[in-house]
């Protein structure tokens, strides 16, 4: 669906560049947790897939197309959902309106069941929101659009518990195969539950792009009570239970993600956890 090819990119030629020769391949049906340290670029990564950002060097492309060159018939494929942002001073049902000429494959039926799953009016005046409801509105917008790729820049940011839940179920209900959802947070808890593809970035390099069912299937995550060893572990850290700890899952056992903990033992050991990955269980 979209691929990054030899891309490079910064802010400034008196700073090192953000991205040199970054690679990466998006395929549909998937939903991707975009995560990195802070400064890493995801954002940039964003904007730059969705044409907002040119590239110095490399391509991005989106069905072969270069989404910088923001062709009518791509655009209205791909929808951002930036981290901050501003709605004019209109109700929803206007913006709706305004905008959804826009995208021919748009949903009234989809736009009126995710607001009404997020317990929000039509009529609600946008520039009255809080910053959670401005992104629920956002979200709501772009699931209805039929883009087949949707980016979002941290979307938990401003909400309460009830409504991260509410936004998995939202995301969850309208995915399909041909739509690839990409998920930029620090918030994972929030989403771990929800995605079945993780990149993690650092040091301008993506040093991981592997399935949930793959890290789960190699990776066992246990939580342990503080005292008892942890030998032949890739990583431990502190938790509520004593100890999150990751290990090589050499003998299949059932395995619940941890995303915080896998994302720490990335940056800590990411040899050995690459390792356990690549490795043949059955052998």
């Amino acid at each position: 669906m979209l691929e990054i090819k030899d891309l490079k990119f910064g802010y400034s030629h008196r700073k090192p560049l953000l991205f040199d020769g970054f690679s990466m391949k998006i395929e549909p049906g998937r939903i991707y947790g975009l995560l990195g340290k802070n400064g890493m670029g995801k954002s940039t990564l964003l904007y730059l897939m969705s044409g907002l950002l040119r590239p110095q060097g490399g391509e991005v492309t989106m069905s072969g197309k270069r989404t910088f060159d923001r062709l009518p018939s791509m655009m209205q494929d791909i929808f951002i959902v930036p981290e901050e942002f501003s709605f004019p001073a209109i109700t929803m049902k206007q913006y709706i309106n305004l905008h959804k000429p826009f995208y021919p494959r748009f949903s009234d039926e989809i736009i009126e069941r995710c607001l009404r799953d997020f317990d929000m009016d039509i009529n609600l005046k946008l520039n009255e929101l809080s910053m959670g409801q401005k992104k629920k509105a956002l979200m709501c917008f772009a699931l209805a659009t039929g883009a087949r790729l949707l980016l979002m820049d941290e979307p938990t940011n401003g909400f309460d518990i009830p409504s991260k839940s509410q936004m998995r179920k939202v995301i969850a209900s309208n995915m399909s195969d041909s739509r690839s959802i990409i998920i930029s947070t620090h918030q994972v808890k929030d989403v771990e539950n929800l995605l079945d593809h993780i990149l993690v970035v650092d040091g301008g390099k993506l040093i991981m792009d592997c399935s949930t069912a793959m890290v789960s299937e190699k990776l066992l995550f246990v939580e342990q009570p503080v005292g008892e060893p942890t030998d032949g572990s890739l990583y431990s850290q502190p938790s509520l239970q004593g100890n999150s700890v990751v290990y090589p899952n050499r003998y299949g056992e059932e395995s619940t993600l941890n995303l915080e903990t896998l994302f720490n033992s990335l940056l800590s050991n990411r040899k050995a956890v690459e390792e356990a990955i690549k490795a043949d269980n059955n052998g």
